[in-house]
């Protein structure tokens, strides 16, 4: 990685160009302005949004290229390899996210809405289940989100900034999946994902750093906290149904980010006193 680079600008230009081509003939068919069966838009849409979401390893294996050659994206790819994330690296998450959207899922259960069910058919595959979305179903983002831009953009904003910046271009990169039929965006108040976003942000900025900046980490934390969604659904799938689990699951999201930041900077500004 160059640590010359202030920010990474070819990183999310390439990253948006790759994903949005692959998702825009799904938003084109779904709105009706090129001339596509339903049935033909859902049978596309699980592959192209599938492809599209290697977005960000695709911009940042480009540009890694364009500075350091290929050798570099062999370098690169090879540093996501190490395992060794300690207790915390593997625990914490479990905690934060199994913890967060239990909460979410269940406390509306108490003010008498009806429980969702889980939408896995069986309990018993929540783990193949969380091994393919921690390398394939989100996980995958994190090759480019946390592997390649922030420690970029750490180093330049600092991490609040940097991470309030990675969470809202991180949201945006999602905007065409709120126009493709079928999807759980289009269930979702999209300012209410912004909030989540940079929540998300500030919580695996965290975790990898408690992980010793093992990049794995993010795939790892990434990945669980998408089957814990499996098992616990946050979200109503039906329009203008009272999304009450989501804004839970939005705000404890946002609340942790908010509060690890401001502890783990103030753990920062002790051990930089401490040195004097």
């Amino acid at each position: 990685m160059n640590n010359n680079v202030r920010f990474p600008l070819r990183f999310f230009l390439m990253t948006f160009i790759w994903s949005w081509i692959l998702w825009t003939p799904l938003v084109l068919g779904s709105l009706k302005i090129i001339p596509v069966s339903d049935n033909l838009i859902s049978i596309l849409t699980f592959p192209l949004i599938f492809l599209g979401a290697f977005g960000p390893l695709v911009g940042a294996l480009f540009v890694l290229h364009q500075e350091k050659g290929k050798g570099s994206l062999r370098k690169y790819l090879q540093s996501f390899l190490d395992f060794n994330l300690g207790w915390k690296g593997y625990i914490i998450p479990i905690i934060i996210f199994g913890g967060s959207t239990f909460i979410a899922w269940f406390f509306p259960e108490l003010i008498g809405e009806k429980r969702l069910s889980m939408l896995l058919p069986s309990i018993w595959i929540f783990i193949p289940c969380s091994l393919f979305m921690i390398f394939l179903g989100g996980g995958q983002e994190e090759f480019g989100w946390r592997g390649y831009a922030l420690p970029i953009l750490e180093n330049e904003f600092g991490i609040w900034f940097a991470n309030i910046i990675l969470g809202i271009i991180w949201a945006f990169w999602h905007i065409p999946t709120w126009f493709i039929t079928g999807t759980s965006q289009t269930y979702m108040n999209f300012g209410g994902f912004i909030l989540l976003m940079v929540g998300y942000s500030f919580i695996l900025s965290w975790i990898r750093k408690i992980s010793g900046n093992r990049p794995f980490s993010g795939l790892y934390a990434h990945g669980l906290a998408n089957s814990f969604i499996s098992i616990m659904p946050t979200l109503t799938m039906q329009k203008n149904a009272p999304q009450t689990r989501f804004w839970i699951w939005i705000t404890l999201t946002f609340v942790i980010g908010i509060l690890i930041t401001v502890l783990r900077e103030k753990k920062s500004l002790n051990q930089f006193d401490s040195s004097y």
